[in-house]
């Protein structure tokens, strides 16, 4: 377990939290164990009936620690690694699972949410794909989900131009199901938990199966192929390059 992801349960609801603000929630290979261990676990608990996930601090994440990232994954993407495991986990869960995020949402921060069944985002989050300008592909089988979700042309902008979009936007294309002022995700997410708990348990659960039921195995063919390529370009010489001009970048704007 991470000290970074803190996982704990209140009655039937496991709730995870990024907890790592003071880097913005930047994930690391340690914190992707920590989260596929949760929910993993949770999908052989009889006695949770949700998961809830939020980050801690100014932003839901930052994205993938990239330093953390280059050297501490295995070259080798094998389904064990612990970034595989997440996404295999999120594909096949059958837990409703509910996010409230804010802040910053990049890469795998917006990915992941594909996977909830459903997204409070707080006035002033701001969405971000930004895969390719590292030299990278999408993951978590958003080249699939997303043009589903906002058709293929808005969704080049956002994984090809990896431009940046806002809660309205979220809302509009299905990303987000339900939106919070600024300050306020936490009691929109204990009153969605709520109404939740209040259904009933099974109807709950097998009607979340359904609504997942059919394109399972379609999304899980897509990540194998995404993270092929993926691990394919971590290698590459135009990655490298790429995250070293981030790397200048931000040094560069904290000495400015």
């Amino acid at each position: 377990m991470s000290e970074h992801v803190r996982v704990e349960r209140h009655g039937a609801v496991l709730a995870i939290t990024l907890a790592r603000p003071e880097r913005r929630n930047a994930i690391t290979v340690a914190m992707y164990r920590a989260l596929a261990d949760a929910v993993e676990g949770a999908a052989t608990d009889p006695d949770v009936r949700l998961i809830t996930i939020r980050g801690e601090g100014r932003d839901f994440t930052a994205g993938n620690d990239l330093a953390d990232f280059m050297t501490a994954l295995p070259r080798d993407m094998g389904d064990e690694i612990p970034v595989w495991r997440l996404l295999r986990a999120l594909a096949a869960n059958e837990i409703p699972l509910v996010a409230a995020v804010h802040g910053n949402c990049v890469g795998i921060g917006t990915t992941m949410l594909l996977h909830c069944d459903l997204v409070i985002a707080a006035d002033g989050t701001l969405f971000k794909m930004p895969f390719v300008e590292l030299g990278l592909v999408p993951e978590a089988a958003s080249s699939l989900l997303f043009p589903a979700l906002a058709s293929r042309r808005r969704s080049a902008r956002y994984l090809l131009l990896g431009e940046s979009f806002g809660p309205d936007e979220a809302l509009e294309i299905g990303l987000a199901s339900h939106r919070a002022k600024e300050g306020a995700v936490e009691q929109r997410l204990g009153e969605l938990v709520a109404a939740l708990l209040a259904q009933p348990r099974e109807a709950l659960r097998l009607t979340q199966t359904l609504l997942r039921t059919g394109r399972r195995d379609e999304v899980t063919e897509r990540m194998k192929l995404e993270n092929a390529h993926f691990a394919e370009r971590l290698t590459s010489d135009e990655v490298k390059q790429a995250i070293a001009d981030f790397f200048a970048a931000r040094a560069a704007k904290a000495v400015g």
